[in-house]
This record gives C-alpha cells, structure tokens and sequence, in this order.
C-alpha cells in the first residue's frame, strides 16, 4: 500500500470544478421553462442538481483522502451489493419506472441508479483483478472468461431494465481496462465480431431500438416521432452559430426538445453559447482526459494505473457518447453529459470517481 502522500492535482480539481459549474448553470437555463410549466418553480430541478452537487463535492474531498487501495480491500463486498441492487430494481414494486426502464431505487426526489454505482464497483473490482493476475491477462481460460463473465453478468441485469445506454458504457469501460492491462489484439477481435452479433440480436429484440436506428439514418422520416429529439437537437445546435444566442436565450427549450436539461443539455450549450461556448466544454473534457492519463501513467502501481484508466476511461467514452448522440452521429441511447446533465446518482458518483483518482495523484509522480 503506498504511503508517501503529496498534494493532490489541483489542476484536475480546477477542471473538475468548472465543468461543474458550468452544468449548473446550464441546468437551470435548460430546465428552467418546463420546471416553470410543470412544478410552477423555475429552480426545481437547478436547486435538486445543487444539492447533489454539494453531495459530490463533499464526497469527492472526502475520497480524495481515504488510501485508494481501501477499495481494493472492498472491492468483492461492493461487487456483491450492486450486484444485489441490480436485482433489486427488477422487481416490479421495489423499482422506480422512468422513460420505460426500471432503473431507479427509493423514494423519487432521491432515488438512485444502480447501474452507476455498478460502474463504479466494476471499475475497482477489475483493476484489483487484472492487477494480481496480470500474467494471465493474455490467456482465455483465466484472463479473459472470468472477467468477461462479471461484466456481462452486470450487462445482462442492465439490459432487463432496459437500459442499454448504461450498459454499452460498463462494457467498453471494462473491455478497454482489459486493453491496457494486456489483453491480446487477436482475442478482441474474436470477441469484438461475437459482441457486433450480440449487438444487432439486442437491437432486433426491441422494436423501439430498431426505430431509433431508423430514426438516425433519415430522422425527417419519422419527424413526429421516433426523429422528433434529434431533429430538435440539430434545431438547437444550428442556429447557435459561433456566439450563440446567449445565456437563458435558447428557443428550443420551450418544449420543442423533450427535457433538454438531462441527455440534450449539449445541444442548450450549443444554442446559447455557440460554438466558441461548445469548444469550451470541450476543452474542459480534454484537459480531464489529460490529467487522468497522466495520473494513470503515472501511477505507483498497476492497481493505481488500472484504476485510473477504468475512471478516466467511463468519462471519456460517456462524452463521445452523449456527443455523438446529439450531433446526430450516433442513435439515441439516453447517456448522461458527464458533470452537466441533471441527475443525482450520475453527478455524485462521477464526482467521487474524480475523488479516487485525485488520490491516485498524491503518491503519482505527477
């Protein structure tokens, strides 16, 4: 376990704390008619994303100074319980059904998603795995199957929520953690082509997911319906030019695009504050990339460097997701906008995410 402590990245703090405040904001510009319309309070859903805020950031100082390798020794008792919460959420009465899917657990004004939290113990409990058996890494047998074999277990329980946005997330975290810890190409490949059929099988089991792929190849098809949120998307990100409309001016979130303040909050960014406003982000996104790779390479072990990579990794592949989506280069799959969109269980456990990793970088040699 390492021992020598320095301070932690402030740099990564700094990044952190910016996207942050930037989703708060955004959230109440986005919300703000629709909260007036439904709840009568333009603030309902800002003043619900603050308090999670504050929750995170609280836990994230909080995390940023617990021994990361505490994880490690709780990391088959973490598995464990989101395993059974994964449970939990699918039986009809104890899950909260929204938007289709039985996803969220306890009362609605605090419920959490268990899916994120199973992100979250995966991340650890693979790290721990793949780090004291590394020389099986490249082996099928006792490399690849018995970590496979957790993650599509974890997938499966997520699919018959459905929720297929959370689990593409979960496995590519994973299959990506397996690259770098050394996992041979030829074996991804093999994988990669049994994953494709897997993909399609799930996408032909479920008539609205065919839609949405309909809907993202000629959305103007379907204007009405299956296309309505990416054409409103694309109505939004358009006309927002290079300074965009400016702040709380957004046309598209008088109910034209379906609550702008969760998956399509980009698409308000990209309307209020223009493409100059959208690069920003973006940047903020890169330079959080950057530290976390650099923690990773920098790391006192491959636990520390594994576990970053899982953390850094979930981020990124959340961003190009939810980017992807909005820009209309990839179906709609109901991923959340790391630190920006509106929603507690994301937004909190994304934030002591970051909280592990800045304790990563007080014993990396940054």
């Amino acid at each position: 376990m390492p021992q020598k402590k320095a301070a932690p990245d402030f740099f990564l703090i700094v990044v952190t704390l910016s996207l942050l405040t930037i989703g708060l904001i955004m959230v109440y510009s986005a919300s703000a008619v629709w909260a007036s319309y439904r709840f009568d309070d333009a603030f309902y859903f800002a003043k619900r994303q603050l308090i999670f805020a504050i929750i995170g950031i609280i836990a994230m100082f909080f995390v940023m100074n617990i021994n990361y390798w505490t994880w490690r020794s709780w990391s088959k008792i973490a598995l464990l319980v989101c395993f059974i919460l994964l449970i939990l959420v699918l039986i009809p009465g104890v899950g909260k059904v929204r938007g289709g899917a039985s996803s969220w657990l306890g009362p609605s004004a605090f419920s959490i998603q268990p899916s994120e939290f199973m992100k979250i113990a995966l991340i650890i409990f693979l790290a721990k795995f793949l780090s004291e058996n590394q020389k099986y890494v490249t082996t099928i047998k006792k490399g690849l199957v018995p970590s496979l074999a957790l993650v599509f277990l974890a997938f499966g329980l997520i699919m018959l929520q459905p929720d297929l946005g959370s689990g593409t997330v979960l496995v590519a975290t994973c299959l990506t953690m397996l690259f770098v810890a050394g996992a041979r190409i030829k074996h991804f490949v093999f994988l990669g082509s049994i994953g494709a059929l897997g993909f399609v099988g799930l996408i032909i089991s479920a008539p609205y997911r065919i839609q949405r792929i309909t809907s993202f190849m000629d959305p103007w098809k379907d204007a009405l319906g299956s296309g309505f949120q990416i054409i409103q998307s694309l109505y939004a990100i358009g006309p927002g030019g290079l300074l965009g409309f400016g702040l709380g001016q957004s046309r598209q979130k008088f109910q034209y695009l379906p609550e702008p303040q969760t998956d399509f909050i980009f698409s308000i960014i990209s309307e209020e504050l223009g493409f100059i406003g959208a690069t920003f982000v973006l940047l903020l996104f890169c330079l959080l990339l950057w530290r976390g790779i650099r923690i990773a390479l920098s790391a006192p072990d491959l636990y520390g460097s594994l576990l970053s990579v899982g953390i850094i990794g979930m981020i990124a592949i959340q961003v190009m997701i939810n980017i992807a989506v909005v820009t209309g280069l990839m179906p709609v799959t109901g991923i959340t906008l790391p630190f920006l969109s509106y929603g507690g269980s994301s937004l909190t456990l994304m934030l002591v995410a970051v909280g592990i990793l800045l304790n990563i970088s007080r014993y990396a040699r940054l």
